[in-house]
Formats: C-alpha cells, structure tokens, sequence
C-alpha cells in the first residue's frame, strides 16, 4: 500500500501555530487528513467542516486528493474587517502623518 507524507497546521490564535506530520494512504482528500490531525478539535474551531482549508496557500475544497508533501492549511475567520481597520489606523495617525511623502528628506524637492 502506498502512503503519502503531510503536513497538517492551523493558527488557533495569533502568533500561535499547531502542526502535525502525517503519513496517509494514497487518494485520501483533504477531510481525511484534517481528521486524522486532529487540530480541528485542539484549535477548538466553531465547526471544522464550515471552516476553510488551503493546500500551500491556495484554497482548496475539503474533497481535494493529496499528493506527497503537501501542507494542509486550516485557515479561521477574520477578527476585523481588513478596510474598518485600516479606517480605523488611518484616523488614529491623523492626515499629516499618512501618506507616501509624510517623511521628507529636508532640502528635498517637492513631491519626492
């Protein structure tokens, strides 16, 4: 019987990662390698099969075949909305502070 070698991660928490190398039967899908894990119970996911999942970065569907070395990602929700925070950085530095050319060399011409 042939077995394929995977690796298994999920952040639970920032700063925080869970990994776990596997060895798998051939044709096994992505599901039969986050089950075999187990970090869908040890990240305390709301519910894994609702959460999505990434083979090195890509999205994938969870009845995806593996092949040997691929990275199973187990990706959990965002916190905050990428644009609401960037508003909210914005108005923390205030409209002088942003912006490409805030920081000028002195001397240097306008725009540069």
């Amino acid at each position: 019987m042939t077995t394929v070698r995977v690796t298994v991660t999920c952040s639970p928490a920032h700063r925080e990662v869970l990994e776990r190398h596997l060895e798998m039967p051939a044709g096994c899908t992505v599901r039969d390698a986050v089950a075999a894990s187990g970090l869908a119970a040890a990240a305390t996911l709301p519910d894994p099969g609702q959460a999505s999942v990434g083979i090195w970065g890509r999205r994938c569907g969870w009845d995806q075949p593996l092949r040997e070395g691929d990275r199973v990602e187990i990706y959990r929700g965002l916190a905050v909305d990428p644009k609401v925070a960037r508003r909210e950085r914005f108005r923390g530095q205030g409209a002088r502070a942003t912006g490409l050319f805030a920081r000028k060399r002195p001397g240097a011409k306008p725009g540069y």
